[in-house]
This record gives C-alpha cells, sequence and structure tokens, in this order.
C-alpha cells in the first residue's frame, strides 16, 4: 500500500516561512508527476503545486511566487518551501501523486495567524 509522509507544518505568523518535507517510498517517486495539495475547512481540495521527475513544476496562481516544490528522487522526498504565508494558506496540507493514484497521509496542519 503506498503512503505518504508528510510533516513540517505548524503555527506561523503572517509573513513567515515554513517548509514541509513529504516522504514516500520508491515506487511512488518512480511515478512521473508528485504534488502537493491543502485542504481548508469549508473549501474545495486545491491542488498547491506538482513536479514532474525531470524537475519541471507547475503552481497554482494562490501560491505562484511564494511557494516552491522540489523533490530528492534519491531520498523519495518531496519538499514545498512556503514563503509569505497568509491566513489564507491556513489548510491541512498533504502530497500525492498527480494526478492523485495512491491512498491519502496523515498531512500536515499549517496555520497562518497573528
Amino acid at each position: 500500500q503506498m503512503q505518504f509522509g508528510e510533516s513540517g507544518g505548524g503555527l506561523v505568523q503572517p509573513g513567515g516561512p515554513l517548509s514541509s518535507p513529504c516522504a514516500s517510498s520508491k515506487i511512488i517517486f518512480s511515478i512521473n508527476e508528485m504534488g502537493w495539495y491543502r485542504q481548508a475547512p469549508g473549501k474545495p481540495g486545491e491542488l498547491v503545486a506538482s513536479i514532474e521527475s525531470g524537475g519541471r513544476k507547475k503552481y497554482g496562481g494562490s501560491v505562484k511566487g511564494r511557494f516552491t516544490i522540489t523533490r530528492h528522487n534519491a531520498k523519495n522526498t518531496m519538499y514545498l518551501q512556503m514563503n509569505s504565508l497568509k491566513p489564507e494558506d491556513t489548510a491541512v496540507y498533504l502530497c500525492n501523486t498527480h494526478p492523485t493514484l495512491a491512498s491519502w497521509g496523515q498531512g500536515t496542519q499549517v496555520t497562518v495567524s497573528a
């Protein structure tokens, strides 16, 4: 069963940074494209960013210029660097393939508040 281990979330003040890693298995990272998603209460799930195995990246409009997605294939780990965080970025952040093919992990809670 494919699984993900997200971490690095927490409480941060508006304008602050946060970095979240997503660890998974080799079989996951053999799939071409990986993505970071987020789910906020009362809102539909959103693809935040995605990255292909060759490094090509795509970002959602609300995070472009503030978030950076990277991956380390040898470590089977993907990262999301979040800068200039806003209260509207508050959500549970989860990783999966893109499009989603695997079971979801627990995610990591990111709360942006003064």
